[in-house]
């Protein structure tokens, strides 16, 4: 049975989702709850898989990966086994941070960082365009980040939903 959500739950995860280093008793204030009920709402929301993890937002360009590309890649064969090996090969490649299977055409998005245009394009060429069943890649490279916003839009006004 899935975790219903009330009004308490969707205030800590946005205030969660602002900032996952915040102590229980920090974020049972800002709640209005004491700290047991909160870690208790807190443990059940990971549970339920809603929190899958925290993690630290870093600067790329401040640790010497200044390029953002995005990777659109076109497969040859689109059978279920065909997509997942390439998902598969997507895991062991560190450059690339992001990837999502698309509808349209091409198959999959890839977000790739990169410390510069060489390594990037040693990727595309030696890794990526040179993996089994892709036909076509096109990349795009970011000329800056207009926003950065993680996780999805909590108001305060959420409620419950069913």
């Amino acid at each position: 049975m899935p975790l219903e959500l009330d009004a308490t739950d969707w205030r800590i995860l946005k205030e969660l989702q602002a900032d996952g280093r915040m102590t229980n008793i920090a974020l049972a204030t800002k709640i209005g709850l004491s700290a047991p009920p909160c870690l208790r709402r807190v443990r059940a929301l990971e549970e339920a898989g809603l929190i899958g993890g925290y993690a630290a937002l870093v600067d790329e360009e401040a640790l010497g990966f200044p390029l953002t590309a995005f990777a659109m890649v076109r497969l040859h064969n689109q059978a279920e086994a065909d997509l997942r090996a390439f998902e598969n090969r997507v895991l062991g490649w560190p450059v690339v941070r992001e990837a999502h299977m698309l509808s349209g055409e091409s198959d999959f998005m890839l977000k790739c960082v990169g410390r510069d245009i060489a390594s990037f394009q040693e990727f595309v060429l030696g890794d990526l365009t040179a993996a089994p069943n892709v036909a076509s890649v096109k990349t795009y490279l970011t000329i800056r980040r207009a926003k950065r916003e993680p996780g999805v839009p909590i108001s305060v006004d959420d409620k419950q939903r069913s």
